[in-house]
């Protein structure tokens, strides 16, 4: 691995983000970017390629219905359904649509180096599969989750763009101790986002676009919140990461996204300072739960 500031404090941190105390990935080829060589025609086995086909057949039924009108246009679109897609190619298309590449990396990537990577409109997507005893769990993210999950909706342009913005904030997080905020953003939005539709609740967020059960649950279930997006009411917010989640926040239209991030968080990160942290499951006085989808 090229000289890399970060890599000391970020693999210092490995046992906070892996149960085993090691990251799946392999990081020896990495460059000071965390970048690797996809090396597409060596390094998946037939295997690899038979259980893509399978998690994309899975989620391909799950989503019409569930799924944003523009994912599911831009998936049918990508044509990755036989196997685990070539970032190259990927690549050319979708920067003609909104100016994006794909970069491959080993797997989680420092959060200062993933915001570079989106302040410059390129996504890291992990090389790696999961194995065929994760097929319906895995701890960290794998090329199904990055690129099924995520991918399409940066064909968007107004997605796209607000993608962008999060990168940079992210970069001026860092700055103000704000970073626990904006992890709460990109969770219960780019992960775990809803979006509202003429036919009713939809889904945006990938982590709920690459599972198996959470994309029934969190539009049918009585369990879950289903609550109006507001930026500093999800900054309160905490999450779990070994569940389904109990509170999704829904967004209008993508506009409203962009919009209502684009203000500077320097006085919300001060002021959440200030505030206790929300438990997972709140509903605050006034605030609507919308129903599920029947």
């Amino acid at each position: 691995m090229s000289t890399n500031p970060n890599t000391d404090d970020f693999f210092a941190t490995v046992a906070t983000k892996s149960d085993s105390g090691a990251l799946r990935g392999d990081y020896s080829q990495a460059d000071a970017n965390y970048v690797v060589a996809q090396n597409w025609d060596t390094y998946y086995t037939p295997e690899q390629h038979a259980l893509w086909r399978r998690l994309y057949a899975r989620q391909a039924k799950l989503i019409p219905g569930r799924a944003c009108d523009v994912f599911i246009d831009s998936l049918k679109a990508l044509d990755v359904s036989q196997g685990i897609p070539r970032f190259d190619r990927t690549t050319e298309a979708l920067y003609k649509a909104t100016g994006w590449q794909l970069v491959a990396v080993p797997g989680l990537v420092p959060d200062h180096t993933f915001f570079e990577h989106l302040a410059n409109r390129r996504f890291p997507v992990t090389v790696w599969l999961r194995e065929e005893h994760e097929f319906d769990y895995i701890v960290e993210p794998d090329v199904f989750h990055d690129f099924f999950g995520h991918v399409p909706l940066l064909f968007n342009p107004i997605f796209a763009d607000h993608l962008q913005e999060y990168g940079k904030g992210g970069l001026k997080a860092l700055k103000l101790d704000g970073l626990a905020y904006l992890a709460r953003l990109y969770w219960y939005t780019i992960e775990f986002g809803l979006i509202r539709s003429e036919q009713g609740l939809r889904i945006y967020g990938a982590g709920i676009l690459s599972s198996g059960g959470e994309v029934e649950y969190c539009l049918s279930s009585d369990q879950p919140r289903r609550v109006p997006f507001q930026v500093e009411r999800i900054m309160r917010t905490l999450y779990k990461i070994d569940s389904y989640q109990e509170t999704y926040f829904v967004i209008d239209d993508f506009e409203q996204l962009f919009n209502d991030t684009a203000p500077d968080f320097t006085p919300l990160y001060e002021r959440l300072k200030q505030q206790d942290a929300l438990p997972a499951n709140t509903l605050l006085a006034g605030e609507t739960d919308l129903p599920p989808n029947r």
